[in-house]
């Protein structure tokens, strides 16, 4: 269960360090990263439940949250890379 700790606390970390970085660029590659981890803890509640360590209820709402999780950096994604770029007026 510490990998399954492990992955879900790097989402949340890798986001919030994307976003200490200084630019667009930087930010879309940690969330790629956060999305990374978020398919890994996915395969962890999949590997779980094969494992016999969770109920099948559990590793189903388990399951859900996850997705649901994945969808926010799924959506910033999307939203960074279709918004107009500035540029600087020189």
């Amino acid at each position: 269960m510490i990998a399954v700790r492990r992955a879900a606390v790097s989402i949340g970390s890798n986001i919030a360090e994307g976003c200490g970085r200084r630019g667009t660029r930087e930010l879309l590659a940690y969330l790629y990263i956060a999305m990374g981890s978020a398919s890994e803890l996915e395969f962890q509640c999949e590997l779980a439940l094969d494992l016999g360590f969770c109920t099948p209820a559990d590793a189903v709402s388990a399951m859900r949250e996850v997705i649901r999780v994945k969808r926010m950096p799924a959506s910033l994604i999307k939203a960074i890379r279709t918004r107009p770029v500035r540029r600087m007026e020189a």
